[in-house]
């Protein structure tokens, strides 16, 4: 008999994808994307974040929340096969779960404590989208949470190759400053699906406000168009 258990949303993330479209892969393939963590009224209570500014990253464990179904499939299909080759669900990272639960590694780079909000979050390298409920955060420790000599499928390696982002500077200049190197790095990830090869197709990616248009082709991605 299938058991259930309650989960209590503590926090909501808040960054700047909109979408799920063109967020990394995985946690801290981009450093220099930040976002913040706002709790809910319950868990803001400071005794709550006591010494949590020792640590230099975080394990967030959160919800796939444009995921969650009521059925599951025992295969999944990853985009980075390609998306026609099936691999175990418990094999892959894949959102579509039993549990629509998802794990990430973020640094913390800031504790602040807002007069409305309480204690505020501000981590680095997150993947998740804008609004992503979360259940949980605990510390990372490198000692025990660290496995340098640890094996990966090969599909699922992090690096590969990045592509060259060709960005006009007349549209670079309409993105903050701000802004500017994370959008760099993520487009450098090659948002688009593995199995998309449509050099005169323009994608549309939601970043921090802004509409991004692009075109890969080559192991070139160019810019052609930004729109508020």
């Amino acid at each position: 008999m299938s058991q259930t258990v309650e989960m209590k949303i503590i926090a909501h993330i808040h960054s700047d994808f909109p979408t799920k479209f063109g967020i990394p892969r995985q946690s801290g393939l981009v450093d220099s994307l930040k976002s913040y963590i706002v709790f809910e009224p319950e868990y803001r209570d400071e005794n709550a974040f006591r010494g949590i500014e020792g640590y230099s990253h975080l394990w967030l464990i959160w919800q796939f929340s444009e995921a969650v179904r009521d059925t599951w499939s025992p295969t999944v299909r990853p985009p980075r096969l390609g998306g026609n080759t099936r691999m175990g669900v418990f094999a892959t990272r894949s959102p579509f779960r039993p549990n629509a639960i998802g794990l990430s590694s973020v640094g913390l780079e800031a504790v602040t404590i807002d007069p409305k909000l309480g204690p505020v979050l501000h981590v680095t390298g997150a993947d998740l989208m804008d609004g992503t409920p979360i259940f949980d955060i605990k510390p990372y420790l490198a000692y025990t949470d660290s496995h340098p000599e640890a094996v990966s499928n090969y599909a699922f390696e992090t690096g590969g190759t990045l592509l060259n982002v060709d960005f006009p500077d007349e549209l670079l200049m309409k993105i903050p400053e701000s802004r500017r190197e994370s959008l760099i790095a993520v487009l450098a990830q090659n948002p688009c699906p593995r199995y998309h090869s449509s050099p005169d197709r323009v994608y549309g990616m939601e970043y921090a406000g802004f509409d991004i248009g692009f075109t890969v082709s080559d192991g070139i991605l160019t810019v052609v168009s930004i729109k508020k």
